[in-house]
């Protein structure tokens, strides 16, 4: 474009090169202007020159003589173009105002229309707003009427399961709406503390009778239901359980139930255990339990096994059927039924205890049904509580009676024992009273052991059995043995005393009587070791001389003055001395050889054995003594206590 201008000045002052020197020139200075001007910064001149390019384009002579024209005409065709478009616009905007026209005129003969209309109408309207208005009050009321109905009373299909027949079956819907009845009642509360006293009376009177005869009809089901539970095995339905649950708002009805339901199980029971005790069970197996009788321990356990069993399954069936109940005292309940239904056995199983225990099967059998009795009294009582119940009272009753004919066996044994009492056997070794006796004690005190009675009573009955039976057996040894000599008294109750605590050595609780015992075996073991020593001494022949030196006193004057004392009497009686020291065995009593324990018999001889010693020492002593005035003593006792001892040893 700038090429273009510098052209174009160039043609103008073509020929006129003299005059542009001129600064007067105006021409030259336009150009000037026009060639300084900054174009980057002038945007119409850059616009118009953009907009002069779009046609102008051929930089010819003719093209611009002919610049202004074709601009104007250009400008022209423009706004020829405009006016055209603007045409339509009018001719648009014409026809938008003659349809706005038309609506205008429709809306306001509407408005008309609706004014007239609303002039004519207007009664209505207030009339229906009032209708509208009464309307939802009516609604609100109804809906109040409604949400009271519902809350304080009963749907006809409630109605009707309520009002069943008396012997009709019972449903899930009738403790429904038997609870609803009770909610109902509960809430009617609420009205007596308003101005709605009157309605809250008369729905609370006829929930109340309602309540009363729908109660009588559940009671009445009940009642027969619990009659039907005669049969051996018990299934106790949800539906009997809901039934009781609900009629523990009526403590006269609930008991009732329980009455019937007690009665019912206790028919089942006894007809159960004489079934068991005659029949057996289903085809002939378990046997009958009479098929035992000749076994009365095995007679016995069967029947309390049989009882203990029956008794868990009672107190099963109760806690099933009082399981949903939730006032107090529910344990008490089932411990008072259990006792009752249980209460019908006592007769037969007592009547059959008692055969038992009065034929006197022994001691030991009637000690072990005793301990018998007491355990299952124990563990049945864990069932039925510690509360009064026949069962128990009958068990405990035949228990005492078994344990009083056992102690009464027993003392009758021990009074044949002390009133014909048996000379000692020539090996002076325990009597048969006493092995039999001992024997009979082994058998219970072993039943005892076995027992699963509670420790406490276990121990008294042990310190019991052993005071009716050892204190006898020791008199009876004692009595036996007055007539014998020290050693063979002596060495027979060592014998009886050892068998004694030999048997109880075995056992629990024999503490005390093994001290006793051992007491008193020691205190015949001294007589022995006495007269052990006393006989080896005068087979030695140094009694008499071991007596004279313990009786010598001083005053007597010297020992070897004394009569038997002399040199010659004491190296005589060191050769028999010497005998014994060189086989010792052989001066034994006779009656040790009669003794059961060896270690018994080995205590004697080195007990013994220390008292020769010891009156070897004393005599020596004596010998060796210059006041005794004997010459060349270590001639006449040649060996030392110490070397004696060393040999006996």
């Amino acid at each position: 474009m700038s090429d273009t201008l510098a052209s174009l000045a160039e043609t103008q002052v073509g020929g006129g090169s003299s005059s542009s020197t001129q600064g007067s020139n105006p021409l030259s200075r336009k150009l000037n202007k026009i060639l300084e001007t900054r174009l980057d910064n002038d945007k119409e001149m850059l616009e118009a020159l953009k907009a002069l390019s779009a046609f102008f384009t051929e930089n010819s002579l003719r093209s611009r003589r002919n610049l202004r024209g074709d601009i104007e005409r250009r400008s022209l065709s423009i706004n020829e173009e405009f006016v055209s478009i603007f045409k339509d616009v009018k001719e648009e905007l014409e026809s938008i105002h003659e349809d706005v026209q038309i609506m205008s005129t429709c809306c306001e003969d509407m408005t008309s229309r609706l004014k007239a209309a609303k002039e004519q109408t207007q009664d209505l309207i207030v009339k229906t707003t009032k209708l509208q208005a009464e309307n939802q009050r009516l609604d609100i009321r109804a809906q109040v009427a409604n949400a009271f109905l519902s809350k304080f009373q009963l749907t006809s299909d409630e109605m009707s399961i309520l009002r069943g027949t008396r012997e009709g079956p019972l449903t899930e819907s009738f403790f429904k709406a038997l609870g609803r009845v009770k909610q109902i009642h509960n809430d009617v509360k609420v009205l007596l503390r308003t101005n709605q006293q009157t309605a809250g009376l008369e729905i609370m009177e006829q929930m109340a009778l309602l309540q009363e005869t729908s109660y009588e009809r559940l009671y009445r089901w009940t009642q027969n239901e619990c009659r039907t539970l005669t049969q051996e095995s018990c299934d106790i339905s949800p539906v009997l359980t809901q039934a009781v649950e609900a009629l523990q708002d009526r403590p006269v009805l609930y008991k009732y139930t329980l009455d019937e339901f007690g009665t019912a199980r206790r028919n089942a029971v006894v007809r159960g255990f004489i079934d068991a005790l005659t029949r057996g069970g289903p085809g002939g197996t378990p046997r009958p339990i009479e098929m035992h009788s000749h076994d009365p321990l095995r007679y016995v356990g069967d029947m309390l096994a049989w009882l203990h069993q029956a008794t868990a399954s009672e107190k099963e069936h109760l806690e099933a059927l009082l399981k949903l109940v939730t006032i107090q005292g529910v344990e008490e309940n089932i411990q008072e039924v259990v006792g009752h239904i249980t209460e019908g056995v006592c007769r037969p199983l007592k009547v059959r205890i008692e055969q038992v225990i009065v034929a006197e099967p022994g001691a030991v059998l009637l000690y072990k049904v005793s301990n018998l009795l007491k355990f299952y009294h124990h563990t049945i009582s864990t069932i039925v509580g510690t509360s009064a119940s026949t069962l128990l009272s009958t068990i405990e009753e035949m228990h005492l009676l078994s344990k009083k004919i056992f102690f009464n066996s027993l003392s009758l044994h021990a009074s044949k024992l002390v009133d014909k009492v048996e000379l000692p056997p020539p090996d002076l070794g325990p009597s048969s009273a006493l092995t039999q006796t001992l024997t009979l004690l082994r058998e219970v005190l072993v039943s005892h052991d076995s027992s699963v009675v509670p420790l406490d009573a276990r121990q008294a009955d042990f310190v019991q059995v052993l005071s009716c039976v050892l204190d006898p057996l020791l008199q009876m040894c004692t009595v036996s043995a007055s007539n014998l000599g020290t050693a063979d008294m002596a060495t027979f109750m060592v014998n009886c005393l050892y068998m004694m605590k030999t048997t109880l050595a075995l056992f629990e609780f024999t503490d005390r009587r093994l001290e006793m015992l051992q007491f008193q075996i020691e205190a015949h073991l001294d007589t022995l070791i006495n007269e052990q020593a006393s006989y080896v001494l005068t087979r030695a022949g140094l009694s008499y001389m071991y007596s004279a030196v313990q009786q010598h006193r001083p005053e007597q004057g010297p020992l070897a003055n004394t009569p038997s004392m002399d040199s010659a009497s004491l190296k005589a009686a060191m050769v028999q001395f010497d005998r014994y020291l060189s086989a010792p065995d052989n001066l034994l009593m006779a009656q040790l050889n009669f003794l059961l324990s060896p270690t018994v018999k080995e205590q004697i001889i080195k007990q013994s054995t220390q008292l020769v010693c010891r009156a070897y020492t004393e005599l020596y002593a004596a010998v060796m003594n210059p006041a005794n005035e004997y010459k060349a003593p270590e001639t006449i006792l040649h060996r030392s206590p110490h070397q004696v001892q060393t040999l006996l040893s």
